[in-house]
């Protein structure tokens, strides 16, 4: 934690759900719900990796290791 953070203001993002396997039509629509959960899951990683970064969690994760 640097300077004046508090990580209860800052919480990690949140993952996506997974769609379950009954949720897709299998029509080929156009997007698909997984296309959309991709996107989404692209997102999340690219905001944890900030999240990390300004709160130092993936140093702090690999020093438990």
């Amino acid at each position: 934690m640097t300077g004046t953070q508090n990580p209860a203001c800052d919480p990690p993002p949140i993952p996506p759900t997974e769609p379950r396997p009954e949720e897709c039509c299998r029509t080929g629509c156009d997007p698909c719900i997984y296309d959309l959960y991709m996107d989404e899951l692209d997102r999340y990683e690219r905001e944890r990796s900030a999240w990390e970064a300004r709160t130092g969690a993936a140093s702090a994760r690999a020093t438990q290791a």
